[in-house]
Parts: structure tokens; C-alpha cells; sequence
């Protein structure tokens, strides 16, 4: 990861020229998408099989699948698939906890794993192994994102982008991108803005390959996973 002060001097010399994407490689990041999204759900298809015989199990009773609005491309609101990690009404259970919502706020939107009630047994598998991520291949299938591009959040989160936040929205959010494998989860606002605008205006296919090679290595040692 690069030093933090110099990465944030890069992010702000490049917001002073930023480049629009060339059709071609806009284009041709869709049919890696559409290619790899294809490639993804039959590779993990028995991943896909075996998860929902697993929900029927202990704790993880209710909806396999998890959908969170989150904020697309141009501020274009969208539904987020994962496999569910956590108790039915997980949102409105922390909000009712006010400390523990705050706690949650002030901890850059995350808890700790062992103090997250949220959370059942099988999610905190899935989350170490980044599987409850799988299902967002769909997402990548129906254009909402891209297999590499900053994160998409939620609506709360965007006021860490202040005034680039309508940078940061210039492009279609990511399965995983430079925020993820430098850290995730270790890494928290302010930093993580830098992060995911260094991304914006650095884009490029070989900058996307460099991300999804070191997504491979990062779910395999199971680096920043919560």
C-alpha cells in the first residue's frame, strides 16, 4: 500500500485533470464484466447449492439471500445482493440499539465481528472467505456494477466524500477495487476515500487486472475480511 500522505497529494493532483474514460476502454471493461460475471456463477455455482442447504441449519433460519440499497453510478440507487451473514431485520435491530449504532457509525459503518450481534455463526464463515460476496456477480451481470470500481455504499456514507463525492459517482461501483486490496476493512474513513478516488482517476484495464490478480491473493489469505 502506499504511503498515505503521498497518496492523498496524488488524489489531489489528479482531481485537478480529470480524464473522462475512452469509449474503448469503457467498452471493453463491459465485456470483461459481462464475461467474468458469466464465468463467476458457474465456477461458484456449488457454492450457490450448498449455501442454502446450510441456512436451513442452526441459527441461519430465513432469507438466503440479502438485498441493501446502496448508491450506484451517478447517484443511480440500486439493490446490493449477498448471501445473508446476519439475523432476519439486522438494520433495524442495530438502529434500535442507539449505543451500539453509534458505535457503528463512529467505527467507519463496521463492528467488530465478536461484538456484532448481527452476525450468526455460518455469516462469520462466509465473511472470513468473502463467499457472502458471490451473489453480487448478478449484480455485475445487470450492469449496476462492475467487477473492479470503488464500493459501493450506503446513502449515509457519502457525506465522507464531501466535495468529491460527485467524483467518487463518476463510475460504476465494484465487486472488489483499490480500497479492497489495500487493507478493507483495516482501513476506515478518511483514508478509504483516498483509497477509492485514486481508483476514479487512475482507471484503467491495466490497473483493473493488477486489482482482481490481488483480490485472488487477498480472499486466499484472507486478508481485511470481517
Amino acid at each position: 500500500m502506499e504511503n498515505q500522505g503521498a497518496l492523498s497529494e496524488s488524489v489531489q493532483q489528479s482531481a485537478t485533470g480529470v480524464n473522462k474514460p475512452s469509449i474503448v476502454y469503457l467498452f471493453l471493461k463491459r465485456i470483461i464484466d459481462i464475461v467474468g460475471g458469466v464465468i463467476g456463477l458457474l465456477i461458484f455455482s456449488p457454492v450457490f447449492i450448498l449455501i442454502p442447504i446450510l441456512y436451513m441449519r442452526g441459527d441461519n433460519k430465513g432469507p438466503v439471500f440479502f438485498k441493501q440499497v446502496r448508491i450506484g453510478k451517478n447517484g443511480k440507487v440500486f439493490h446490493i445482493y449477498k448471501f445473508r451473514s446476519m439475523v432476519v431485520n439486522a438494520e433495524q435491530k442495530l438502529k434500535q440499539n442507539e449505543v451500539l449504532y453509534k458505535k457503528y457509525i463512529d467505527n467507519n459503518y463496521k463492528l467488530e465481528p465478536e461484538e456484532d450481534p448481527r452476525i450468526t455463526n455460518l455469516g462469520r464463515f462466509l465473511r472470513k472467505t468473502s463467499l457472502d460476496e458471490l451473489p453480487q456477480f448478478i449484480n455485475v451481470l445487470k450492469g449496476e456494477m462492475s467487477l473492479v470500481g470503488p464500493r459501493p455504499v450506503v446513502q449515509e456514507e457519502l457525506k465522507e466524500y464531501g466535495s468529491k463525492t460527485s467524483d467518487f459517482l463518476s463510475v460504476s461501483p465494484g465487486l472488489t477495487g483499490y480500497w479492497q486490496v489495500s487493507g478493507r476493512s483495516n482501513v476506515g474513513y478518511p483514508e478509504r476515500v483516498d483509497l477509492e478516488l485514486h481508483y476514479v482517476y487512475n482507471a484503467s484495464l491495466f490497473f483493473d487486472i493488477k486489482i482482481l490478480f490481488l483480490t485472488v491473493v487477498n480472499v486466499v489469505l484472507r486478508k481485511g475480511a470481517y
